[in-house]
């Protein structure tokens, strides 16, 4: 028997649609911003950082990049509220995806802050900088530039990944899909729609993602 498609079916449910993109940028908004700071300090501990942190942060980093994110997803969801810790299903989700992000980054930073030459770090510590200061405003800016290409895919991979939020009622994008096939029967429309929105959301964010490098990172400082 042929199938008759029918996207209008999944266009009466626009605003459901819209609640799941909204929901959907601000997982992306608030865990990559966050992300990518822990990605910095995670950097900043494994090259300059004490001793004794370095071993701390580095568990974290195999730990994350070796479990599955639904596995820490569940583990922080249904995990913390057994250790007393109420959690939301938000809060949870962008807490999961701050931590996922931020091991990822922490690698792919560390690799530009080792692409840089030692005398850098050197000749800032000869003026007087601490290290801290030196990673600042020596080491970091450059750092990003040599890894911002693969920072970025990285980010859009753990949008994209933020579907499986869906697992703990977080109403993102593929939560809307799910909600629209159970009420039509449209699973193909439904989904098929979910990925264009999803394949226009990545290819949006990486374009932002490029202006904001040439704005802020490849962008030459003002003499």
């Amino acid at each position: 028997m042929a199938y008759h498609f029918d996207f209008l079916a999944a266009f009466d449910y626009t605003d459901v649609l819209v609640k799941g993109v909204l929901t959907t940028v601000e997982l992306i908004a608030v865990g990559g911003v966050v992300g990518i700071a822990v990605g910095i300090f995670g950097a900043w501990a494994r090259t300059q950082g004490p001793r004794w942190l370095k071993p701390i942060v580095s568990g974290y980093v195999e730990l994350i990049r070796n479990t599955p994110f639904l596995v820490q997803l569940f583990f922080i969801f249904f995990g913390l509220p057994s250790l007393g810790v109420q959690i939301s299903e938000m809060q949870a989700a962008i807490l999961t995806m701050i931590i996922n992000l931020g091991a990822y980054s922490t690698e792919i930073i560390r690799a530009g802050v080792n692409a840089i030459a030692r005398g850098q770090m050197e000749a800032a510590l000869s003026l007087s900088m601490s290290r801290v200061q030196a990673f600042r405003h020596i080491i970091l800016r450059p750092a990003l530039q040599k890894i911002w290409p693969a920072l970025s895919s990285q980010i859009v991979i753990v949008m994209l990944g933020s579907a499986v939020c869906s697992q703990i009622a977080v109403e993102e994008l593929s939560f809307a899909a799910n909600f629209i096939q159970g009420r039509n029967f449209r699973a193909f429309e439904a989904y098929l729609l979910a990925t264009a929105i999803y394949l226009a959301m990545a290819i949006l964010l990486r374009q932002l993602l490029r202006l904001i490098g040439d704005k802020f990172i490849f962008a030459r400082r003002a003499s």
